[in-house]
């Protein structure tokens, strides 16, 4: 018969209980130890004695299936786990940072910092979902980091995965979640929109931001049903010095409709990184809540209660990051045509994608460079006037096209950076004709084409044919 583990020392597996880190509604954290294991790791037993709760057991059942499945740096490591025929457990690494819940008594935070707590929790998300997983519990207390900063989420008791059962689901016709996160979405059953995580990351960053929760504290049904049709206050009206890149995202994050937020973590975590090139629209100088006419129509949208039907994955390869790398310089217009043309052939299949349009000023190694050119111009603001000169043909709302002039001694470094620090899914970049220096020093191209962790397409200018040359 299953008993609750609740002694130090006890031993079971050959995990022995070191100290009980954590009491929960649902569930007990332990500290444990084995021999031939190494590293600090955690033992999560659920609550199963008299009137436990169902949906813990269940949660805990969910959390067994899907924990083994994720890797990488964002979520703990999956050590072992026990079945509910002798013990229910789970051993996982333990990661020995505090919670986000740790900082609520400093709240609001500083603008920028709550803007790069927000790109390391989308980072995160990003990577849990081209996991097949929606997590449906962001919160604070489910956030932790690791030394070298990335985030880790935890808690995967209510998270849904394509490729498993989804015994919540399956089990319970109530929605489960943490009342001031939950997505407009998660209150009518559906669990598997990847950006009801981008809602509640968008309720983190604006109670970080403001102090002030934008949905209030209310725990109610009623309260929690408010937010299929009423947003929230914006936060301009609650702090003037709001910045109006931060409104725009964080209330087109907390768009009742999930369409109208950002398509993937991928994007928002971009939007965060680069304020600058955030496109302002009506949202950033809100200081009022919507109109009336705008609440009645969301009250009686029945389109909110449609189920999602493409996987998880599905809706990030529709929506994905590409970055072009264009040569400004007139020798390259050939290739940069063609360039043009299949960026516009991928786009038109891919209307949620993101474009990011790239141009390297090569810096010396050993002299201090000129910001201006021959005739007196600045360089930085030359390149990115024919970055979106080049783009221009291309028609795209400006949301989707961003122009980077980046700078480095080696431009093909420089553009690998980019691509790792944005979480670039696509590059295409050109390769001008063969010269002896090329053959001798290697290609930009080539090095991308060789270097980079994402897909990269190498377009060439057509050949000219001889008789016209």
């Amino acid at each position: 018969m299953v008993k609750p583990l609740h002694e130090t020392g006890v031993e079971i597996d050959g995990f022995r209980l070191e100290a009980m880190v954590h009491r929960g509604g649902m569930a007990m954290l332990w500290r444990v130890s084995k021999p031939g294991l190494e590293g600090p790791m955690l033992m999560k037993v659920p609550r199963i004695g008299e009137g436990a709760d169902p949906a813990a057991i269940v949660g805990f059942e969910m959390e067994q299936m899907i924990l083994p499945k994720l890797n990488g740096p964002h979520v703990p490591k999956f050590i072992a786990a026990g079945d509910f025929a002798r013990q229910p457990y789970l051993v996982m690494e333990a990661i020995d940072s505090p919670s986000l819940l740790k900082r609520l008594p400093q709240l609001p935070l500083p603008y920028d910092e709550v803007a790069r707590l927000g790109v390391r929790i989308a980072e995160a998300l990003d990577d849990l979902h081209r996991q097949h997983v929606v997590h449906l519990d962001v919160k604070p207390s489910n956030i932790l980091f690791r030394s070298g900063g990335e985030a880790v989420l935890i808690d995967f008791g209510l998270s849904h995965h394509d490729r498993l059962p989804d015994l919540m689901q399956e089990e319970f016709r109530v929605p489960f979640g943490t009342a001031p996160y939950m997505s407009p979405e998660q209150l009518r059953g559906i669990r598997n929109e990847p950006r009801s995580d981008l809602f509640a990351l968008g309720v983190l960053l604006y109670f970080f931001s403001t102090g002030v929760r934008p949905f209030g504290e209310s725990e109610t049904m009623r309260g929690m049903r408010r937010r299929l049709w009423r947003d929230p206050m914006p936060p301009r009206a609650l702090r003037p010095d709001y910045p109006p890149w931060l409104q725009e995202i964080v209330l087109r994050c907390l768009e009742v409709e999930a369409g109208r937020r950002h398509p993937t973590a991928a994007q928002l975590a971009f939007d965060l990184s680069h304020p600058g090139e955030v496109k302002l629209s009506s949202r950033s100088e809100k200081r009022e809540r919507d109109s009336f006419t705008t609440v009645m129509r969301r009250r009686f949208n029945t389109d909110l209660t449609a189920q999602r039907r493409a996987p998880v994955t599905e809706q990030l390869t529709s929506a994905p990051i590409v970055a072009v790398a264009v040569d400004v310089g007139a020798e390259a217009a050939p290739v940069n045509a063609a360039l043009l043309d299949v960026t516009a052939r991928m786009l038109a299949t891919l209307p949620d994608a993101r474009l990011a349009c790239l141009n390297v000023l090569k810096s010396s190694a050993i002299a201090i460079d000129s910001t201006l050119d021959k005739e007196g111009h600045n360089k930085q603001i030359d390149r990115l006037v024919r970055l979106k000169d080049w783009a221009a043909p291309l028609k795209l709302d400006e949301r989707r096209l961003t122009a980077h002039v980046l700078e480095g001694t080696d431009p093909a470094a420089a553009i690998l950076d980019f691509v790792t620090a944005n979480r670039v899914d696509h590059v295409l970049i050109g390769a001008r004709r063969d010269s002896f220096r090329r053959r001798v020093l290697g290609s930009v191209s080539a090095k991308v084409a060789t270097e980079a962790a994402c897909s990269v397409t190498i377009v060439r200018a057509p050949r000219v044919p001889l008789g016209d040359a």
